[in-house]
C-alpha cells in the first residue's frame, strides 16, 4: 500500500512539472519585478491575467544579453518609444501610444512593408534593395485562416480579422498591474485604459514588441514607462503679464495687471460635464476671488514677495450610492390617526456628485519696470554734408515708469515681416526722473519702413511700433540750394552795382564836387558795394545754430 501511495505521489508530481515549467507571460514581461509585487488590482476590462502561459515556441524569450537581439531587425535596430497623456484623475481615460523608430532610411509603406527611403543611402553603396522586409511576398497569410496555426497572440487567441489585418506584421504586449493585453498593429499602436479602479499612486507600463518571420516571431524591442493615477485633479497655471522680460522667473512688474491662465490637463475629457469653480488668493491682503472662468487677472500695486494660492473644485457626476437603511420614526397616537407623512426618497435618474479638488502654489516677486513707451515726434535731421543714399531722422520717445537702460529698434518692411537691421544702444541712466530720450536712426533710401523700437532693464521691456515715410531727396537739395543761392547773389551785385552808377551818373550832372572829393566818394561808393556784397554772400553760409550741432539725450 505505501509504494502504491508513492506511485500517485510520484504521478501527480509528473503530473505538476509541466505547468510548473511553463512560461508564463510575468516571467517574460517582469523579469525586473521587485520582490514586494502584489496582484491585489481590479480587473481591467479587456484584459488578462499574467499568470496565463506564454506560448514560447511561436514567441521565443530572450534574454537582455542574448547575441540574438544584434540580429532581430536587418540593417540596425529598432527602437520603442512609449508615451502616455499622464498624470490621469482616477476615473478619467489613459492612453499610452508605442510608436517604433526604424534604422537610417528606412521606413513603413502604406502596405506595411518595410522600404528603403529614396535618396538616402550614400551614391558609393550597391543598389539596395527596394524591400528591407516585404511581408506582402513573404506568404503565410493565406485566406484559409484554419490552416495558418500561427495567426495567433502568445496566449495561443487567434489575430482578430479586422479589415487590413494582413498588413499589420507587429505583434504588440502591453503589461501593467499583473494583466496583459496582446494588440495587433503596424509600425505604432495605441492602448486606453480606465482609471475607475487603478491603485493611486505610480504604476509601471511595460511593453515588449515582435515582428513576423515566416511562422513565428522575433522580438525586436522592449520599453517600459511610469504613470500617474491620482485623485487630485491635475492643475497647471500660466502667468503672462505685458512689458515683462522674462515670463519663466516669476517675476513680475508693478501697476500692470497679470493675466493667470489655469489649465485642467483632462485630454479624455473626463470633466467637460463636471461644474469646476476658481478659488484665488493673490497673498496681498485684498481677499478670496471665486470664479468659474479658468482665467483672472490681477494687479499688485506694491513691491515685495506675495504667495499665490489657487484651489480648483470640481464636481464630478456620477451615480448615488445606495441609500443605508433608517430606523422607523416613533409613532404618536395623533398621527397614527391622520395621513401618513410624506418620505423624499431618490429617484432612478437622480445623480450625485464627487468632489475632486486640484491645488497650486506659487511665490511670486513684484519690482518696478517700465510700464509703457510712447513715440511722440519724428523730425529729418539736417546734414552738412549730405548722402544721397541715407536719411536720418530723431525720434522723440517718452516712458512710463522707471529709467530703461537699453534702446533698440528693428527696422523692417512695410509689413513688419522683414528686417533690414537691428541696432541697440546703451541709455545713460539720468538722475533725472523723466523718461524723455530722442533716438536718431539711419534710412537706406526713400519708401515706408515698419519701426519697432523697445526700451529694456534687467525685467522690463516696453515695445511700441510706428511707420516711418521717408522721401526722396531733392537732386537740388542742400548742396545745390547754395550754389543757387551765390548765384542769385551774384546777380543782384551786378544789379546794385548798374543802380548805384545811374544815380552816380544822374547827381553828377547837378551836382559841383571837387576832382579829389568826387575820387573819395567814388572809393567809399565802391568800398561800401563791396562790403554790401560781402554781406551778401555771408548769408549763405550762416548755420551756426548751436542746436543743429548739439543736441542732449540723442542716442
Amino acid at each position: 500500500m505505501a509504494c502504491l501511495h508513492c506511485f500517485l505521489g510520484f504521478l501527480l508530481l509528473a503530473a505538476r512539472l509541466p505547468l510548473d515549467a511553463a512560461r508564463r507571460f510575468h516571467d517574460v514581461l517582469s523579469n525586473e519585478r521587485t520582490s514586494g509585487y502584489t496582484r491585489e488590482h481590479s480587473q481591467l476590462t479587456g484584459w488578462s491575467s499574467d499568470e496565463n502561459e506564454w506560448n514560447e515556441k511561436l514567441y521565443p524569450v530572450w534574454k537582455k544579453e542574448d547575441p540574438r537581439w544584434k540580429n532581430s531587425w536587418r540593417g540596425g535596430h529598432v527602437q520603442a518609444m512609449l508615451t502616455s497623456d499622464s498624470p490621469a484623475l482616477v476615473g478619467s481615460t489613459i492612453t499610452f501610444v508605442v510608436d517604433l523608430v526604424f534604422p537610417r532610411c528606412q521606413k513603413e509603406d502604406v502596405n506595411g512593408n518595410i522600404v528603403y527611403e529614396n535618396n538616402c543611402r550614400n551614391d558609393t553603396d550597391p543598389s539596395p534593395d527596394l524591400y528591407v522586409y516585404n511581408w506582402t511576398e513573404e506568404g503565410g497569410w493565406g485566406n484559409d485562416h484554419s490552416q495558418h496555426h500561427h495567426h495567433m497572440f502568445p496566449d495561443g487567441k487567434p489575430f482578430p480579422h479586422h479589415p487590413g489585418w494582413r498588413r499589420c506584421s507587429f505583434v504588440y504586449v502591453f503589461h501593467t498591474l499583473g494583466q496583459y493585453l496582446q494588440k495587433l498593429g503596424r509600425g505604432s499602436a495605441r492602448v486606453s485604459i480606465n482609471t475607475a479602479n487603478v491603485t493611486l499612486g505610480p504604476q509601471l507600463m511595460e511593453v515588449i514588441v515582435y515582428r513576423r518571420h515566416h511562422h513565428v516571431y522575433v522580438p525586436i524591442a522592449k520599453v517600459k514607462d511610469m504613470y500617474v493615477v491620482t485623485d487630485h485633479v491635475p492643475v497647471f497655471v500660466t502667468m503672462y503679464q505685458k512689458n515683462d522680460r522674462n515670463l519663466s522667473d516669476e517675476t513680475f512688474l508693478r501697476d500692470l495687471p497679470i493675466m493667470f491662465s489655469v489649465l485642467i490637463h483632462d485630454p479624455s475629457h473626463f470633466l467637460n460635464e463636471s461644474a469646476v469653480n476658481y478659488k484665488w488668493n493673490f497673498g496681498d491682503n485684498t481677499g478670496l476671488f471665486v470664479s468659474n472662468n479658468p482665467t483672472l487677472n490681477h494687479t499688485y500695486v506694491l513691491n515685495g514677495t506675495f504667495s499665490l494660492n489657487l484651489t480648483v473644485q470640481a464636481a464630478v457626476p456620477g451615480p448615488c450610492p445606495s441609500p443605508s437603511p433608517k430606523p422607523p420614526k416613533p409613532t404618536s397616537p395623533l398621527s397614527s390617526a391622520g395621513d401618513p407623512s410624506p418620505e423624499l426618497r431618490a429617484t432612478p435618474e437622480e445623480t450625485c456628485h464627487i468632489n475632486r479638488y486640484g491645488y497650486f502654489k506659487a511665490t511670486i516677486t513684484i519690482v518696478d519696470g517700465i510700464l509703457e513707451v510712447n513715440i511722440i515726434q519724428m523730425t529729418d535731421v539736417v546734414t552738412p554734408v549730405p548722402q544721397p543714399d541715407k536719411s536720418l531722422m530723431d525720434f522723440v520717445v517718452t516712458c512710463q515708469g522707471i529709467m530703461p537702460t537699453e534702446v533698440c529698434t528693428i527696422v523692417s518692411d512695410p509689413t513688419c515681416q522683414i528686417t533690414y537691421n537691428t541696432v541697440c544702444d546703451p541709455v545713460d541712466v539720468d538722475t533725472d526722473d523723466t523718461c524723455l530720450l530722442t533716438v536718431r536712426r539711419a534710412f537706406s533710401g526713400s519708401g515706408t519702413y515698419c519701426m519697432n523700437l523697445t526700451l529694456s532693464d534687467n525685467t522690463s521691456l516696453a515695445l511700441t511700433s510706428t511707420l516711418v515715410s521717408v522721401s526722396a531727396r531733392d537732386p537740388a537739395s542742400p548742396s545745390r540750394m547754395a550754389n543757387g543761392a551765390l548765384v542769385s547773389v551774384g546777380c543782384l551785385a551786378i544789379f546794385v552795382t548798374v543802380i548805384t552808377l545811374l544815380v552816380y551818373k544822374k547827381h553828377k550832372e547837378y551836382k559841383l564836387v571837387g576832382h579829389s572829393a568826387r575820387i573819395v566818394l567814388k572809393g567809399q561808393g565802391l568800398n561800401a558795394l563791396l562790403n554790401h556784397a560781402k554781406a551778401i554772400f555771408r548769408l549763405g553760409n550762416q548755420e551756426r545754430d548751436p542746436l543743429l550741432k548739439h543736441q542732449p539725450g540723442t542716442v
